[in-house]
């Protein structure tokens, strides 16, 4: 390992507790520039803060706009007619409290899965906090370690750093003392360290760590979706309110009280207020309810994103096996000495600081003896995932040295080697294979795995995760399609995934066409992908996204960062390497591949009880803005009073949307959310407004006469409720029983205001006669029908 001679780079501003690269600072060092302010502590935060939780759910523009009708009402109506102001009170309340939730639950998982780089610190390597390193830490860095700070190269024994997030250039960079390490980076191979140059908000890494792992409902179909809805809204509400404010204070010579009353009673039902409340509150529900699985959902929307998902890219290694291997068998080739064998593998194992699995399997297996004790490593050559092999150069003593290959064997041997025809038996009972082979060249020659000489096959067996068969199952059953994507021999990785039940054709990656389109054929048609390179990776979710897929990738490995970058949806199990930790938009932290089950559901429980409630606030602004103008048009009181459709809209939407927004769902989430939004809500409110003037119309000739207002606006408010009930009763289905009685509740609640007397008073409800109350059960029970045929011709002829 080469390093830097003691104070070559070390902190100009304190040289007195500036230690060597060995020893890094001292505790007075550390001290003095936490006092100076030279400390990593840009805030990381998982959420929003509570301040901001709060200012966002209160200001909004519909809170705004309901505020100030709610203050106008307290002054001028029985405060009956207020009660739709302590409603957004409640909800408000509601959307705090569980964002609030949502916060802790981050916040804490954000805590587990920090990044905890380890620095030197008075001779002795420790572990800190992100925010706990300052200026001039010597910081070590090994295989799938994110570079957290900019800094200096002190020390570098094989050090390979890729640079492609900062860069876009995917060749990884070999770093020698005194290079410059971005922060933002990764460790591809071998180790070493770097002294920090830049800390706090002056290094890219605190923003970026900030950026990944914030709370967000941003870039979400779902979201931008309802923004897209609220401007449609806005733009019918503005003039439809004017024009009702215009006809009831000017047109009609009312009590001013009761024509403000009634104007209110127009303008409040159009906007959707608990549209945007519930889908922030399903949201922050299933951030809380995944991480009761310790599973950690970086950005919010991924939630979502994973239920959109209909090709599912698995590493094996860490997905579908766990990370460890046991070396189950070892086979000398072509008369070589076991005795000796072991010793080499020995060697090979104490050559490498930072071994990968399966050199500790090869570690524990093969211990250092008292014959590899006398070997000396003159030069070593760390695993990388490009090479598929690591190395090591020793001197044995007496004069004799030697140079070691240890890696794949269908990299290492040529195609007709007869060692290879074992290598493919054993792979096919899911067994890997390395190959040890002596070099006849030096490791810093390109061409050093050529006319290597075949030593032993080394057999590991990997140990398959109990729960992986299941949850590849799962997938199947939702037409979600899994691609397993490996940098192992294929044969092994198709004899694994046949274990677990996956099915489909093996195909080895290095016999893929480089051209996207070709590419993405080939991806189509097989299962299993065999010595695939990280670039290829990213080429093959590139190709499979060419063709329209929503791909989700899994991985754990540093291999796996560019490729889970560019998913839709990059999935790191807890244990993996920083990097892929730090660019995933969801980390299992319990490394259970069985959670993403969970993940699916609950995306796909937002998604469709979000496009559930939405019909239901959309059909009432519909109706809403159509009774206005036709209110307008006609030149006649508004047919109802603010208490009138508190009521309604609480039995008809507001208890039922919060309930079906929560339910489970199952349905495979479908594009294009706002058109099938609509495609219900337009005719749905269109029909329910027209049946209620036509209702209310028809009441004003029937009750014709001074005081008959009450009388017709019952009239025209059963029919709305009929109509809107079965507005309910189409969106709720498939019925499940709590569905049944959830919509049988709401209509015994208000058969229980229309008969008790003093409810009855209160909300100014009092059916008169026979004829009219049964005329408004006929038009609703045709408004219904009229639902009913035209949501059923939406379903046939609207494309999903």
């Amino acid at each position: 390992m080469t390093h830097l001679d003691a104070g070559d780079r070390l902190g100009p501003a304190d040289s007195v507790h500036a230690l060597s690269p060995a020893t890094g600072l001292t505790a007075a060092g550390v001290a003095e520039r936490v006092a100076r302010g030279q400390v990593n502590d840009v805030p990381v935060r998982s959420s929003r803060s509570p301040a901001d939780i709060v200012r966002a759910n209160v200001f909004t523009r519909f809170n705004a706009i309901i505020g100030v009708l709610w203050v106008i009402m307290l002054f001028v109506a029985p405060i009956q007619d207020s009660l739709f102001g302590f409603v957004i009170l409640a909800n408000t309340g509601i959307g705090i409290v569980q964002e609030w939730r949502a916060k802790k639950t981050l916040d804490s998982l954000a805590l587990i899965g920090e990044v905890r780089p380890t620095v030197r610190r008075d001779g002795t390597a420790v572990e800190v906090g992100t925010s706990d390193l300052v200026l001039d830490d010597v910081i070590e860095i090994g295989p799938g370690d994110k570079v957290v700070v900019d800094g200096v190269c002190v020390e570098a024994d094989g050090l390979e750093i890729d640079e492609s997030l900062l860069t876009g250039e995917a060749d990884p960079v070999v770093k020698q003392p005194g290079d410059q390490v971005m922060s933002g980076s990764f460790v591809v191979a071998g180790g070493g360290a770097f002294q920090a140059t830049k800390v706090g908000r002056e290094a890219y890494a605190a923003q970026l760590a900030e950026e990944a792992s914030r709370f967000t409902l941003v870039q979400s179909e779902l979201r931008s979706g309802i923004s897209t809805i609220l401007k449609y809204v806005t733009w019918m509400m503005v003039p439809s309110a004017i024009g009702l404010i215009l006809s009831q204070l000017v047109a009609k010579d009312n009590e001013l009280d009761d024509s403000v009353a009634r104007t209110v009673g127009g303008i409040v039902p159009m906007v959707p207020e608990g549209l945007v409340l519930l889908t922030s509150v399903a949201f922050a529900i299933g951030v809380i309810r995944l991480g009761r699985k310790q599973c950690l959902v970086q950005e919010l929307p991924a939630i979502e994103g994973l239920a959109r998902v209909d090709t599912v890219c698995l590493d094996k290694t860490g997905t579908l096996t766990e990370g460890g291997v046991d070396v189950t068998e070892l086979r000398p080739l072509d008369g070589a000495d076991e005795g000796y064998v072991r010793t080499v593998l020995g060697a090979l194992g104490e050559s490498d600081p930072r071994p990968n699995a399966s050199l500790r399997a090869i570690v524990d297996a093969y211990p250092v003896g008292e014959f590899t004790e006398e070997w000396r490593c003159t030069e070593s050559l760390p695993f990388s995932s490009a090479r598929k092999y690591s190395g090591a150069a020793f001197s044995e003593g007496d004069g004799v040295s030697s140079t070691w290959l240890l890696g794949a064997p269908d990299v290492l041997l040529a195609e007709d080697h007869p060692a290879l025809a074992e290598t493919t038996l054993l792979n096919e009972r899911g067994l890997r294979v390395l190959l040890l082979a002596r070099a006849t060249r030096d490791l810093d020659d390109p061409r050093v795995a050529e006319d290597v000489t075949p030593t032993a096959l080394v057999v590991l067996e990997q140990r398959l995760r109990p729960d992986a068969a299941d949850t590849l199952r799962y997938f199947a059953d939702q037409d979600v399609r899994a691609k397993v994507i490996s940098g192992d021999n294929a044969v092994s990785v198709g004899a694994v995934a046949a274990k677990l039940g996956l099915s489909g054709a093996t195909v080895d990656a290095r016999r893929l066409p480089a051209e996207r389109e070709e590419m993405a054929e080939a991806l189509d048609g097989g299962t299993v992908f065999g010595r695939v390179t990280p670039q290829q990776k990213r080429d093959m979710v590139g190709a499979l996204q060419s063709r329209g897929h929503t791909v989700a990738m899994t991985g754990d490995g540093v291999n796996d960062v560019l490729a889970l970058k560019d998913a839709d949806i990059g999935v790191a199990m807890g244990s993996g390497s920083e990097a892929t930790r730090a660019v995933a938009q969801i980390v299992l932290l319990d490394n259970s591949f069985a959670t993403l089950p969970s993940v699916v559901a609950e995306g796909r429980r937002v998604i469709g009880n979000i496009t559930r409630v939405a019909t239901l606030f959309l059909v009432k602004t519909v109706y809403s803005v159509l009774l206005a103008i036709l209110v307008v048009c006609s030149q006649v009181e508004y047919p109802f009073l603010p208490r009138h459709l508190t009521l309604l809209s609480t039995l008809t939407i507001g208890v039922p949307a919060f309930f079906l927004a929560l339910a489970p769902n199952k349905e495979r989430a479908k594009p294009h959310f706002v058109r099938r939004v609509m495609r219900y809500a337009i005719p749905g409110g269109a029909v329910a407004g027209v049946a209620t003037f036509a209702t209310y119309l028809l009441a004003r000739q029937h009750y014709a006469g001074p005081g008959a207002l009450d009388a017709e606006t019952s009239a025209a408010t059963l029919t709305l409720f009929l109509t809107s009930m079965w507005v309910l009763a189409i969106v709720a289905r498939p019925y499940t029983w709590w569905r049944v009685v959830l919509v049988a509740a709401m209509g015994a609640a208000f058969l229980v205001v229309l008969v008790v007397p003093w409810l009855q008073d209160f909300f100014a409800l009092k059916l008169v006669g026979v004829t009219m109350p049964w005329t408004a059960v006929g038009i609703a029970a045709v408004a219904a029908t009229v639902l009913e045929l035209l949501w059923r011709w939406v379903d046939r002829r609207v494309p999903a």
